[in-house]
């Protein structure tokens, strides 16, 4: 099981800035540069909740990246959470946390991964797939700006940045009953559409030159 969480959860660290600058992204298209200036004006406000939704493929998770590493909080972790990988039985004790005794195999105290990121920022990708039980307990830290471990019985404040990554539509998510409707508005402060390759036509010339530019390099290969 902590083979599957090492896997499922990725933690990004200020050695990877330089890789997620914004003058990195290529952006010629009106609908790349208008979303680009939408994550300019989340740079400079770090506190606002982010829901990034478009198709698989579009870049989601690049993206929040790169509002986290141009932001105040770059030096800080970016946690990653893959909500459909996680064990439903693990979810809640290494997001929140878990003190000693609270359950069967826990020896100590333990702090969640939103606590690890304190300061950062934590992205949950595919936030769709969470079970509804556990939308709940996010939707309260989110307003409160503090958790209880589990077991615990005082609270922890925390200062991050909640992301969360979609491509489903939870607008009918919400109206099926799938989707808490406090957490998506919750969730939904600021929305990012990021575009599918098909309406940026106007960048794949400058993307196909930097994919070339680059697999060139890694095969030691004259560009």
């Amino acid at each position: 099981e902590l083979l599957t969480l090492q896997r499922q959860v990725q933690l990004h660290s200020g050695q990877d800035a330089a890789r997620y600058a914004l003058d990195r992204v290529i952006a010629k298209s009106p609908v790349t540069r208008m979303f680009l200036a939408q994550v300019r004006e989340l740079i400079k406000n770090d506190r606002v909740t982010v829901l990034l939704q478009g198709e698989t493929g579009t870049g989601k998770q690049y993206m929040a990246r790169v509002l986290h590493y141009n932001s105040a909080r770059a030096a800080r972790p970016c946690i990653e959470v893959d909500c459909p990988s996680i064990p439903r039985d693990l979810f809640e004790s290494e997001l929140f946390g878990h003190e000693k005794g609270s359950f069967t195999g826990a020896t100590g105290r333990k702090c969640g991964l939103i606590e690890m990121a304190e300061g950062g920022t934590v992205l949950f990708d595919e936030i769709g797939d969470l079970p509804l039980v556990l939308q709940a307990k996010l939707l309260r830290v989110i307003e409160e700006r503090s958790l209880r471990r589990v077991g615990g019985m005082t609270t922890v404040p925390v200062d991050v940045r909640f992301m969360a990554a979609t491509n489903r539509n939870l607008r009918e998510a919400v109206a099926k009953g799938e989707f808490r409707e406090d957490l998506y508005y919750r969730l939904s402060t600021f929305v990012i559409y990021l575009p599918a390759l098909r309406s940026r036509l106007e960048d794949v010339p400058d993307l196909a030159n930097f994919f070339l530019r680059r697999f060139a390099r890694e095969l030691h290969l004259s560009p």
